[in-house]
């Protein structure tokens, strides 16, 4: 899907211009110089979004909750996350109701961080547990020192 791109002077000097091709396109992209990116969009198609964020979450949670469902989603898991083949059986369960809680909170809290934390930490464990000497480096016992409490940040 291509996403039309403005830049933010664009729509300042031609908000009527650019408001009519939302309104075709449904979303647009404006570039900006001094912040971040911004996506301007239609209430409908932002609404249309939404309610696919919450019948993912959904159908999820109501896949993992029988043993035929949960099944499904972990054989489907490699084909989406093919990282996740280096996770052992356990960690892919984790993984999976992580993926769960975080899409629901996508779709009910409009939490959209969460889910992204999930997948990258994981995907960081995959890549350690995928390294044999950065595994063996990772889990090897720490010496019997005590350092002391460490400091909230």
């Amino acid at each position: 899907m291509s996403i039309l791109t403005v830049s933010f002077s664009d729509l300042s000097k031609n908000s009527k211009r650019v408001a009519d091709t939302v309104e075709r396109a449904q979303r647009v992209h404006v570039t900006r110089r001094d912040g971040e990116d911004l996506y301007l969009t239609t209430a409908r198609h932002d609404q249309q979004r939404e309610e696919t964020a919450d019948v993912t979450a959904r159908l999820f949670a109501a896949l993992i909750r029988s043993d035929e469902g949960a099944r499904a989603v972990l054989l489907a898991l490699p084909e989406v996350f093919p990282w996740s083949r280096h996770l052992s059986a356990e960690e892919v369960r984790e993984f999976v109701v992580d993926l769960v809680n975080a899409t629901r909170d996508a779709a009910e809290l409009d939490v959209h961080s969460n889910l992204h934390r999930v997948i990258v930490e994981w995907r960081a464990t995959a890549r350690i547990l995928a390294d044999p000497d950065l595994t063996a480096q990772l889990t090897r016992a720490l010496p019997d020192e005590d350092h002391g409490e460490v400091p909230a940040p």
